[in-house]
């Protein structure tokens, strides 16, 4: 999943735990493991953590 894969970069590339990144971008901490283990987000989920992520590279 692409998407996935961004959050995965954007995980690696800052050191920020997957449940922080979770709980920030959508309100779930257990978001990303649940990816990993094969959940399908809604597009307005989706959305949400794109715009999360351009804010974020925005700051950098």
């Amino acid at each position: 999943m692409h998407l996935l894969s961004t959050i995965e970069r954007h995980l690696r590339r800052t050191g920020l735990p997957p449940t922080r990144f979770g709980r920030e971008a959508v309100g779930d901490p257990r978001f990303v493991m649940d990816l990993r283990r094969g959940r399908e987000p809604r597009q307005r989920t989706i959305d949400r953590v794109v715009a999360y992520l351009a804010t974020q590279d925005r700051d950098r």
